[in-house]
This record gives C-alpha cells, sequence and structure tokens, in this order.
C-alpha cells in the first residue's frame, strides 16, 4: 500500500480537473457571454465556434482521466480486494464516469445539431427564438439542462476521488499523528 501512483494519479486528476473546469466554464462563460452578442444570429455561431475550439482539449481530457483511472485501479488492485468501502467508491466513481462521459458525448451531437442551425439565431444558446426551426429549438431546450449534468456528475467524481485519497491514508501515520498529539497536549 506504501507504491505511489504518481503518474496515474496526475493523469486521473488533471484530466478529471480539466474535465469538470471545461464543461462549467463553458455553461457559465461561453454560453453566457455568446448570449450577451446583440445580434441574434451571431450567438449561436459564437458559441459553437468556442466548443469546436475546446473540443479536442476536453477528448484529451476525458482521455487522460481514463488512463489515469484504469493506471489507479491497476495499482490499487489489492487494496479493492480487502477494502470494501474503496471497491464501492471506485464503482460509484466509475459509474458516474460513464454517465459524464454519455453526457459530454450527447452535448457535443446536440452542439454539432446547434452549430448546423447557427444562421437561424436564438433568444440565447441553449434559447429558442420564437421562429426557430423545431429541430433547433429541441436541441436547445435539451442543451439548457445537459450543460449543467457534466459539470455536477464530473464534481461529485472529484469529491469520491478526494475521499478515495483520504482512505488510502496509512493507519500508522493516522495513529503516530494521534499519538503526537496526545503527546504535546
Amino acid at each position: 500500500m506504501t507504491a505511489r501512483n504518481t503518474f496515474v494519479r496526475s493523469l486521473h486528476d488533471l484530466g478529471l480537473a480539466t474535465w469538470f473546469g471545461g464543461s462549467l466554464m463553458g455553461a457559465v462563460g461561453l454560453n453566457g457571454a455568446s448570449a450577451l452578442a446583440k445580434d441574434k444570429s451571431e450567438r449561436l455561431a459564437i458559441s459553437s465556434a468556442g466548443w469546436a475550439r475546446w473540443a479536442p482539449v476536453q477528448v484529451g481530457a476525458l482521455v487522460a482521466h481514463a488512463v489515469g483511472g484504469a493506471g489507479l485501479i491497476a495499482g490499487n488492485k489489492g487494496r479493492l480486494l480487502v477494502q470494501p468501502e474503496t471497491r464501492a467508491n471506485t464503482i460509484v466513481k466509475l459509474v458516474l464516469t460513464l454517465a459524464a462521459a454519455g453526457t459530454t458525448a450527447y452535448s457535443g451531437l446536440l452542439g454539432t445539431r446547434i452549430a448546423d442551425r447557427a444562421a437561424e439565431g436564438g433568444d440565447g444558446v441553449t434559447e429558442p427564438s420564437r421562429d426557430a426551426s423545431d429541430g433547433l429549438a429541441s436541441a436547445q431546450r435539451q442543451m439548457r439542462i445537459l450543460q449543467w449534468v457534466t459539470p455536477v456528475l464530473t464534481g461529485v467524481v472529484v469529491i469520491l476521488a478526494a475521499q478515495q485519497g483520504e482512505q488510502q491514508r496509512p493507519l500508522a501515520g493516522f495513529l503516530s499523528g494521534v499519538v503526537g498529539r496526545a503527546r504535546r497536549s
């Protein structure tokens, strides 16, 4: 249990941080700022261009997180066999990560549909105008909800990863800390 997994943990954590932060910034910053464009026809085009530029970084973040996660599972297989709470945490993290990957992929699909109809414009990036086509309005309404789902899912995975880090603390280090504090008192 004393083996270090610094490289794969870094891939896991940096990939997850980029995924979480990018999706949250996109929902709040990019979509919010694009909605302020005076010309309705520019709103969707600006947002779509920003998301298209972010997409390669997002894919890289997902790959880094997946490789790091697989490496951590491989490096901690002994812990997973003997610690039921760590095993349960890992299973929940995996399910939520797969769900977040699904919402990310579906958001990309919706984003493509919105980009293809960007010339129609919108009241906001996720708010259709009255004269929006059914296809655009449907994609925007779905995106209005979905843009928040990925940051919530990845945020919970961040919390579960922190919990796993706490579970990995060696008992001996904990006991020596308690004894040291007791001696100072």
